[in-house]
């Protein structure tokens, strides 16, 4: 960020502090889209995707002053909006995670695979798993979290959290494979 854009970003963020709502109106703007682009990896569609931005933008301007204007915005908004998303997906009770670390198997993988498709098109194979694949993947592949913390934020064993992203992989695999092959 420029001297000039890091100084308004600091008004911005002061101005969420006060509660002023044209602050928050220019925070909403400047980070719609990327909380969008954060969310639409969980949800199944858009809608539930801006409740949970929205959700999560609420939290944002209630605890604005928690924020350290010395670190970097976005990993704390980002972090906030996957706890916000994960916190929906258990509310609307459909997350099932039943499976087990002994049913996965070992996959091999093809390592040019990947660079044959275009980040929306496998944005959108992501999109296509089932949301309990999708969030384990989400949360440890592009989020980084632990397979310990995965648990613990969503009830499950690490066995299954460990299991569900061996299994997201595989069904990737398969369908970047299938993908290639047309």
């Amino acid at each position: 960020m420029s001297l000039s854009n890091e100084t308004k970003f600091q008004q911005i963020i002061q101005g969420c502090c006060q509660r002023n709502r044209s602050s928050q109106n220019d925070l909403y703007r400047l980070f719609y889209p990327y909380g969008m682009s954060i969310c639409m990896r969980y949800v199944n569609n858009e809608a539930e995707a801006i409740s949970v931005v929205n959700d999560g933008f609420f939290k944002v301007f209630k605890n604005v002053k928690k924020y350290d204007l010395e670190k970097p915005f976005k990993p704390w908004f980002r972090k906030i909006l996957v706890n916000t998303a994960i916190n929906q997906l258990k509310k609307l009770k459909k997350f099932k995670m039943e499976v087990s670390m002994d049913e996965a198997k070992n996959i091999s993988t093809r390592e040019d695979a990947l660079s044959r498709i275009g980040y929306q098109e496998l944005m959108t194979m992501v999109q296509s798993l089932s949301l309990a694949y999708r969030t384990v993947f989400n949360m440890y592949v592009i989020d980084g979290f632990k397979h310990r913390e995965i648990a613990e934020k969503l009830g499950i064993t690490v066995s299954t959290s460990k299991s569900n992203l061996t299994r997201a992989r595989a069904k990737l695999q398969d369908l970047v494979l299938a993908k290639i092959r047309l």
